[in-house]
Formats: C-alpha cells, structure tokens, sequence
C-alpha cells in the first residue's frame, strides 16, 4: 500500500475543512497540505479536486488574479455535511488508535 493509498481520505478531509473556512485554490492548498506534512503533486491534487466537485462537496469558479486565471474551489452544504459526519467517524478511530490498554 502506497502513502496516496493509505492518506488519500486523509487528504480529502483536510481539502474539505480548509475549503470551509475559506475558498481554496490548487497551489495554495499544496502548500498548506505541505505543512501537514503531505507532499502531493498537482497530478494527483487536481483529480482530487475534481472528484470531490463531482460529488458535490466542492463547488469550484474562474476567478482572475492580475492576468492569471485561477480555479477556485468553495464547500457546498453538502461538503458541510460530509465533513460533519466523517468528523464523528475520525474521532471514532482516533480514540481507538490511542485509547490505552488498561
């Protein structure tokens, strides 16, 4: 199993926790996911991305910065909710990973 593998919802749940607190974009969150400790390509971010939006948790839009384009990405409700419930499921799994044994 590859760390793309075993991190991929990982990923996914950060994209979607900085998407709602605020619109992302592609580069900006390779940097930010960077500081968590992923490294990810923009070959492997973008598919994410899309995916996400296919799903309906990320609703994205051309915003221009100067003379550069710039796809931007927003949470829908739907993300909201995603997230909200994936959340309880991670907490589950944490308390699981470090409960000690007594």
């Amino acid at each position: 199993m590859t760390d793309n593998d075993l991190y991929g919802g990982l990923i996914r749940l950060h994209v979607l926790h900085h998407a709602g607190e605020e619109p992302i974009f592609g580069l900006g969150i390779i940097e930010e996911l960077r500081r968590h400790g992923y490294e990810i390509s923009a070959g492997t971010l973008y598919p994410m991305l899309h995916g996400l939006e296919k799903k309906g948790y990320l609703l994205s839009r051309q915003e221009r910065f100067g003379s550069r384009a710039r796809r931007v990405y927003a949470i829908t409700t739907e993300g909201r909710a995603a997230l909200t419930a994936a959340k309880v499921k991670v907490k589950e799994l944490f308390g699981e990973l470090f409960e000690e044994n007594s």
